[in-house]
């Protein structure tokens, strides 16, 4: 297989790009040289924002059996790559995000990549939000391909080697400081989310088998829980951190954001949770989508953040993630003696 990656260099691209190599396929991946691809990887270079961005993929004579696309910008960059690569592949495979439905999100109980999308996108469109964004990059895909030679890939969260958003970095970093930690609980809390890893390996199956339409990607329903995903933070770290389980009620009343201050948790039975944690990935399921245990994906995380030194690279088109010490040390200080507030084995410290 011939294979062209728009990206390739960073975490989902750069994880499609190894994978492919290890398949034995032919990779391309067309990027702006800031960072370097797997090797085995070819290069092309240029920047989808400039006038002149696509000449290098114009004159290269390349062909490719597909092309997978993580762009996250405006969607008329997504419009005039396709359009450009339109007689010279086959496939064009877009990765999408379920932000791009409205909301609240399809969950459990509602057919997977079905639900009302988000209104204002357009496939010509500049840089508007990140949603809006995302589904004007797939309407790109589609216009250029059209639906039976297109693939929509509308991940969930999505953690693992090579992560630029910060969630699980950040939990990490903070755990290998060692202290009190604050947890947010119910510790038993079952999470959802994908392995960069995984999500390459699945959309090159589904490239080879010639998938087409969107598909709702991310691990199933109850694959991890906050605990396991805490405490394995603290096996891997090895630190000498106190995990501070903190009922819900508790981080809400200190105005602390879930999923962006505590990154991966939702409060339970709200409506956030049900979003981004109850997503019906069936169809993915019935299609190939296998998932590493949790404890793989954090091992292999920390592993790679310390080789780079512990800290992470963020994306300048993201806001950044992570509780301020000042904020945790003041919630634990008002939790000491409150009920539901534990130790990491769960007894009343006594």
């Amino acid at each position: 297989m011939r294979l062209l990656v728009l990206g390739g260099t960073e975490f989902v691209g750069r994880a499609v790009a190894e994978a492919a190599v290890a398949r034995g396929w032919e990779v391309t991946a067309f990027h702006r040289g800031r960072h370097q691809p797997p090797p085995g990887v070819r290069s092309l270079y240029g920047d989808r924002t400039a006038s002149d961005g696509l000449a290098a993929l114009a004159a290269d004579a390349g062909s490719w059996d597909a092309v997978i696309d993580t762009w996250s910008g405006e969607p008329r960059a997504v419009l005039a790559a396709a359009r450009l690569l339109r007689g010279r592949a086959a496939r064009y495979a877009y990765v999408s995000s379920r932000s791009v439905y409205a909301w609240p999100w399809p969950s459990l109980g509602r057919a997977a990549g079905t639900g009302a999308l988000v209104e204002g996108a357009a496939a010509d469109a500049g840089a508007t939000d990140y949603a809006r964004d995302k589904r004007g990059g797939e309407l790109a895909a589609v216009e250029a391909f059209g639906a039976a030679d297109s693939l929509l890939v509308r991940a969930g969260l999505i953690l693992g080697p090579y992560e630029n958003v910060g969630r699980l970095p950040w939990w990490l970093a903070r755990i290998a400081r060692g202290g009190p930690v604050l947890a947010p609980g119910p510790r038993e809390l079952p999470v959802q989310f994908i392995d960069a890893r995984d999500l390459a390996a699945w959309l090159l199956g589904a490239v080879e088998r010639s998938l087409s339409g969107p598909y709702d990607l991310i691990g199933p329903p109850g694959h991890s829980t906050m605990g396991e995903l805490l405490d394995l933070c603290v096996r891997v770290t090895g630190a000498d951190a106190e995990l501070r389980w903190t009922g819900p009620e508790a981080i809400l009343a200190a105005g602390i954001q879930p999923w962006t201050e505590l990154p991966v948790w939702t409060p339970p039975d709200s409506e956030l949770y049900e979003c981004v944690h109850r997503t019906d990935v069936s169809r993915a399921l019935a299609t190939g989508l296998a998932c590493r245990p949790a404890a793989e994906t954090v091992a292999d995380t920390w592993r790679w953040l310390t080789e780079i030194g512990g800290e992470a690279p963020l994306r300048p088109d993201r806001p950044p993630v992570g509780l301020a010490p000042e904020t945790e040390a003041k919630v634990l200080a008002g939790a000491d003696g409150v009920p539901g507030t534990t130790p990491e084995d769960g007894s009343s410290g006594e």
